[in-house]
Protein backbone atom coordinates (compact mmCIF):
# COMPACT_ATOMS: atom_id res chain seq x y z
CA UNK A 1 0.00 0.00 0.00
CA UNK A 2 1.23 3.53 -0.65
CA UNK A 3 2.68 4.67 2.69
CA UNK A 4 0.66 7.07 4.81
CA UNK A 5 2.54 9.04 7.50
CA UNK A 6 2.06 7.01 10.67
CA UNK A 7 2.27 7.70 14.36
CA UNK A 8 0.15 6.81 17.35
CA UNK A 9 -2.48 9.42 16.53
CA UNK A 10 -3.13 7.93 13.11
CA UNK A 11 -3.48 4.26 14.10
CA UNK A 12 -7.24 4.37 14.70
CA UNK A 13 -7.73 6.41 11.53
CA UNK A 14 -5.82 3.87 9.46
CA UNK A 15 -7.75 1.07 11.15
CA UNK A 16 -11.18 2.33 10.17
CA UNK A 17 -10.19 3.27 6.64
CA UNK A 18 -8.36 -0.01 6.09
CA UNK A 19 -11.33 -2.02 7.30
CA UNK A 20 -13.74 0.01 5.18
CA UNK A 21 -11.47 -0.23 2.18
CA UNK A 22 -11.25 -3.99 2.68
CA UNK A 23 -14.95 -4.13 1.99
CA UNK A 24 -14.65 -1.69 -0.88
CA UNK A 25 -11.99 -3.83 -2.49
CA UNK A 26 -14.02 -6.99 -2.21
CA UNK A 27 -11.70 -8.52 0.34
CA UNK A 28 -14.39 -10.04 2.55
CA UNK A 29 -16.28 -11.97 -0.09
CA UNK A 30 -15.44 -15.32 1.48
CA UNK A 31 -15.26 -14.17 5.09
CA UNK A 32 -19.03 -13.79 5.39
CA UNK A 33 -19.53 -17.48 4.66
CA UNK A 34 -16.74 -18.64 6.98
CA UNK A 35 -17.10 -16.40 10.04
CA UNK A 36 -19.63 -17.09 12.82
CA UNK A 37 -22.73 -14.88 12.87
CA UNK A 38 -22.24 -11.49 14.50
CA UNK A 39 -24.58 -10.21 17.22
CA UNK A 40 -27.45 -8.18 15.78
CA UNK A 41 -26.65 -4.44 15.65
CA UNK A 42 -28.63 -2.15 17.92
CA UNK A 43 -30.66 -0.76 15.00
CA UNK A 44 -31.60 -2.60 11.83
CA UNK A 45 -30.94 -0.97 8.48
CA UNK A 46 -33.56 -0.01 5.90
CA UNK A 47 -33.27 -1.86 2.58
CA UNK A 48 -29.99 -0.81 0.97
CA UNK A 49 -31.58 -0.32 -2.46
CA UNK A 50 -33.81 2.46 -1.04
CA UNK A 51 -30.99 4.53 0.45
CA UNK A 52 -29.09 7.36 -1.21
CA UNK A 53 -25.28 7.43 -1.15
CA UNK A 54 -24.92 9.59 1.96
CA UNK A 55 -27.60 7.67 3.85
CA UNK A 56 -25.90 4.39 2.98
CA UNK A 57 -22.52 5.50 4.38
CA UNK A 58 -24.06 7.13 7.44
CA UNK A 59 -26.25 4.14 8.26
CA UNK A 60 -23.37 1.67 7.92
CA UNK A 61 -21.07 3.76 10.10
CA UNK A 62 -23.69 4.27 12.81
CA UNK A 63 -24.55 0.57 12.97
CA UNK A 64 -20.89 -0.41 13.12
CA UNK A 65 -20.00 2.11 15.82
CA UNK A 66 -23.13 1.42 17.89
CA UNK A 67 -22.35 -2.28 18.01
CA UNK A 68 -18.70 -1.63 18.91
CA UNK A 69 -19.79 0.68 21.74
CA UNK A 70 -22.23 -1.92 23.03
CA UNK A 71 -19.93 -4.95 22.97
CA UNK A 72 -16.36 -3.62 22.75
CA UNK A 73 -14.92 -6.06 25.36
CA UNK A 74 -16.46 -9.03 23.51
CA UNK A 75 -14.85 -8.06 20.22
CA UNK A 76 -11.53 -7.36 21.94
CA UNK A 77 -11.43 -10.95 23.19
CA UNK A 78 -12.67 -12.64 20.02
CA UNK A 79 -11.26 -11.42 16.66
CA UNK A 80 -13.59 -13.81 14.81
CA UNK A 81 -16.61 -11.91 16.09
CA UNK A 82 -15.11 -8.60 14.99
CA UNK A 83 -14.48 -10.19 11.59
CA UNK A 84 -18.12 -11.22 11.38
CA UNK A 85 -19.39 -7.80 12.48
CA UNK A 86 -17.43 -6.02 9.75
CA UNK A 87 -18.70 -8.52 7.17
CA UNK A 88 -22.34 -8.30 8.28
CA UNK A 89 -22.58 -4.51 8.53
CA UNK A 90 -20.26 -3.25 5.79
CA UNK A 91 -19.93 -5.97 3.17
CA UNK A 92 -23.48 -5.78 1.75
CA UNK A 93 -22.96 -2.11 0.89
CA UNK A 94 -19.81 -2.50 -1.21
CA UNK A 95 -19.39 -3.48 -4.84
CA UNK A 96 -16.95 -6.31 -4.22
CA UNK A 97 -16.45 -7.68 -7.70
CA UNK A 98 -16.10 -4.27 -9.36
CA UNK A 99 -13.41 -3.14 -6.93
CA UNK A 100 -11.51 -6.41 -6.96
CA UNK A 101 -11.33 -6.29 -10.76
CA UNK A 102 -9.87 -2.79 -10.56
CA UNK A 103 -7.28 -3.78 -7.98
CA UNK A 104 -5.95 -6.82 -9.81
CA UNK A 105 -6.50 -5.50 -13.35
CA UNK A 106 -5.16 -7.92 -15.95
CA UNK A 107 -4.29 -10.40 -13.22
CA UNK A 108 -7.96 -10.67 -12.23
CA UNK A 109 -8.88 -11.59 -15.79
CA UNK A 110 -6.26 -14.33 -15.98
CA UNK A 111 -6.64 -15.67 -12.42
CA UNK A 112 -8.54 -18.88 -11.80
CA UNK A 113 -11.71 -18.82 -9.65
CA UNK A 114 -9.72 -20.52 -6.86
CA UNK A 115 -6.99 -17.88 -7.01
CA UNK A 116 -9.55 -15.08 -6.88
CA UNK A 117 -11.22 -16.63 -3.85
CA UNK A 118 -7.93 -17.22 -2.01
CA UNK A 119 -6.68 -13.70 -2.73
CA UNK A 120 -9.90 -12.08 -1.52
CA UNK A 121 -9.97 -14.08 1.71
CA UNK A 122 -6.23 -13.86 2.48
CA UNK A 123 -5.93 -10.10 2.01
CA UNK A 124 -9.03 -9.44 4.09
CA UNK A 125 -7.71 -11.42 7.05
CA UNK A 126 -4.22 -9.99 6.69
CA UNK A 127 -5.51 -6.43 7.09
CA UNK A 128 -7.90 -7.31 9.89
CA UNK A 129 -5.04 -8.99 11.75
CA UNK A 130 -2.97 -5.81 11.49
CA UNK A 131 -5.66 -3.21 12.15
CA UNK A 132 -8.49 -4.96 14.02
CA UNK A 133 -7.29 -4.06 17.50
CA UNK A 134 -6.98 -0.38 16.63
CA UNK A 135 -10.47 -0.43 15.11
CA UNK A 136 -11.79 -1.27 18.57
CA UNK A 137 -10.55 2.13 19.77
CA UNK A 138 -12.50 4.03 17.10
CA UNK A 139 -15.53 5.93 18.45
CA UNK A 140 -18.43 7.87 16.93
CA UNK A 141 -17.12 11.26 18.07
CA UNK A 142 -14.13 10.85 15.73
CA UNK A 143 -16.23 10.40 12.58
CA UNK A 144 -18.27 13.16 10.88
CA UNK A 145 -20.21 12.92 7.60
CA UNK A 146 -20.25 16.20 5.67
CA UNK A 147 -23.29 17.51 3.72
CA UNK A 148 -23.81 15.72 0.42
CA UNK A 149 -23.48 17.91 -2.69
CA UNK A 150 -24.28 15.40 -5.42
CA UNK A 151 -27.12 15.36 -7.94
CA UNK A 152 -29.81 12.75 -7.11
CA UNK A 153 -29.89 11.80 -10.80
CA UNK A 154 -26.17 10.91 -10.90
CA UNK A 155 -25.02 7.30 -11.15
CA UNK A 156 -21.73 7.98 -9.33
CA UNK A 157 -21.21 9.83 -6.06
CA UNK A 158 -18.62 10.91 -3.52
CA UNK A 159 -19.59 11.02 0.15
CA UNK A 160 -17.24 13.26 2.08
CA UNK A 161 -16.39 12.55 5.71
CA UNK A 162 -13.82 13.65 8.26
CA UNK A 163 -12.01 11.61 10.86
CA UNK A 164 -10.59 13.39 13.90
CA UNK A 165 -7.15 12.29 15.05
CA UNK A 166 -6.12 12.44 18.70
CA UNK A 167 -4.20 15.64 17.88
CA UNK A 168 -7.51 17.29 16.98
CA UNK A 169 -6.69 17.45 13.27
CA UNK A 170 -9.54 16.56 10.90
CA UNK A 171 -8.52 14.27 8.06
CA UNK A 172 -10.65 14.00 4.89
CA UNK A 173 -11.88 10.48 4.14
CA UNK A 174 -14.06 10.23 1.03
CA UNK A 175 -16.08 7.27 -0.19
CA UNK A 176 -16.61 6.63 -3.91
CA UNK A 177 -19.93 5.00 -4.81
CA UNK A 178 -21.71 3.83 -7.94
CA UNK A 179 -25.36 3.09 -8.58
CA UNK A 180 -26.07 -0.58 -9.36
CA UNK A 181 -29.21 -2.61 -10.02
CA UNK A 182 -29.41 -3.36 -6.30
CA UNK A 183 -28.83 0.22 -5.17
CA UNK A 184 -25.83 2.37 -4.30
CA UNK A 185 -22.58 0.53 -3.59
CA UNK A 186 -19.24 1.91 -2.38
CA UNK A 187 -16.12 0.77 -4.20
CA UNK A 188 -13.22 2.93 -2.97
CA UNK A 189 -12.01 4.88 0.05
CA UNK A 190 -9.81 7.96 -0.45
CA UNK A 191 -7.91 9.16 2.61
CA UNK A 192 -5.94 12.40 2.44
CA UNK A 193 -6.13 12.19 -1.35
CA UNK A 194 -4.85 8.60 -1.53
CA UNK A 195 -7.12 6.08 -3.25
CA UNK A 196 -6.88 2.65 -1.70
CA UNK A 197 -7.93 0.98 -4.95
CA UNK A 198 -5.09 2.68 -6.83
CA UNK A 199 -2.59 2.06 -4.02
CA UNK A 200 -3.35 -1.63 -3.82
CA UNK A 201 -3.34 -1.95 -7.60
CA UNK A 202 0.13 -0.40 -7.82
CA UNK A 203 1.63 -2.41 -4.98
CA UNK A 204 0.13 -5.76 -5.89
CA UNK A 205 0.86 -5.26 -9.57
CA UNK A 206 4.58 -4.88 -8.86
CA UNK A 207 4.71 -7.79 -6.45
CA UNK A 208 2.73 -10.10 -8.71
CA UNK A 209 4.98 -9.24 -11.64
CA UNK A 210 8.05 -10.18 -9.60
CA UNK A 211 6.78 -13.23 -7.72
CA UNK A 212 3.56 -14.39 -9.32
CA UNK A 213 0.02 -14.38 -7.93
CA UNK A 214 0.35 -17.63 -6.00
CA UNK A 215 3.37 -16.35 -4.04
CA UNK A 216 1.52 -13.15 -3.14
CA UNK A 217 -1.48 -15.16 -1.96
CA UNK A 218 0.77 -17.44 0.13
CA UNK A 219 2.34 -14.41 1.82
CA UNK A 220 -1.03 -12.86 2.61
CA UNK A 221 -2.32 -16.15 4.01
CA UNK A 222 0.69 -16.33 6.33
CA UNK A 223 0.26 -12.69 7.36
CA UNK A 224 -3.39 -13.21 8.18
CA UNK A 225 -3.14 -16.28 10.37
CA UNK A 226 -4.49 -15.72 13.87
CA UNK A 227 -4.36 -18.14 16.77
CA UNK A 228 -7.52 -19.13 18.57
CA UNK A 229 -6.74 -16.63 21.37
CA UNK A 230 -6.44 -13.81 18.83
CA UNK A 231 -2.65 -13.45 18.98
CA UNK A 232 -0.75 -12.96 15.76
CA UNK A 233 1.92 -15.49 14.88
CA UNK A 234 5.25 -14.77 16.47
CA UNK A 235 3.93 -12.59 19.28
CA UNK A 236 4.48 -15.23 21.91
CA UNK A 237 1.07 -14.54 23.39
Amino acid sequence: MTPIPANRSTVALRAITCCLSIMALGLAATAEAQAPPAPAPAASAPPANTMGPQELVENSAKRMLAELDKNRPVYAKDPAKLDALVANVLLPNFDSEYSARLVLGQTWRTATPEQRKRFVDAFYHSLLRNYGTALLNFTADKFVILPYKGDPADTTATVRTEVKKSSGENVPVNFSLRKTESGWKAWDVVIEGISYVKSFRTDFGAEIQQKGLDEVINRLEADGKVRANGAAPGTGA
